[in-house]
């Protein structure tokens, strides 16, 4: 078994990645603390081929060294828009035909590992690192997803969540539509 380099894992240029087919999935990123975690976001989004992010809120927006840091460079192949208040955002996705999921834990989530994610576009609401989800916009929302967790925490950081989440959605998406 030998690693292999950059050049022979075969992955596409930023050109031919702006594009290739995406899956219908919209980021929304409300006021994320750590600039940090959305360049981590930016990044996860690259991998799976995620549509679009949209910044809202206190979020650090690109250029930004912090999200440099761990976006490197998907700033430049993701898709990307801000928009300040979260409502104007969801609200416009709303009407543009999205469902709208919430990743939160309320008295009606829905476990990842059990929702039916079946959808044609959507989008996937990330909050605040302490806060979560703004309340303004629990009631707009079409469902809330949480991830089943095990341990002694409540919550897992909001990259590590995104993670999670855009794989499972990325795979159920590749899954329907028969893609290898």
């Amino acid at each position: 078994m030998a690693k292999l380099k950059l050049e022979e894992l075969g992955r596409i240029s930023v050109e031919e990645f702006h594009l290739a087919l995406k899956i219908p999935v919209v980021v929304v990123l409300d006021n994320i603390r750590s600039a940090m975690n959305i360049g981590s976001i930016f990044r996860t989004s690259d991998a799976f081929s995620i549509e679009k992010i949209i910044i809202c809120g206190i979020s650090a927006t690109p250029p930004n060294r912090e999200i440099n840091k761990t976006a490197i460079g998907a700033t430049e192949s993701v898709e990307w828009a801000y928009e300040e208040n979260i409502n104007n955002a969801v609200t416009t996705l709303k009407a543009e035909g999205y469902t709208l999921a919430g990743i939160e834990q309320t008295n009606n989530s829905v476990n990842l590992d059990s929702s039916d994610l079946d959808f044609e576009k959507i989008a996937v609401i990330f909050g605040n690192e302490v806060d979560g989800i703004s309340d303004e916009i629990i009631d707009l929302l079409d469902i809330c997803i949480e991830i089943p967790q095990y341990g002694t925490k409540h919550s897992l950081n909001v990259s590590v969540c995104a993670g999670i989440v855009l794989w499972e959605m990325m795979k159920k998406f590749r899954s329907s539509h028969k893609i290898s």
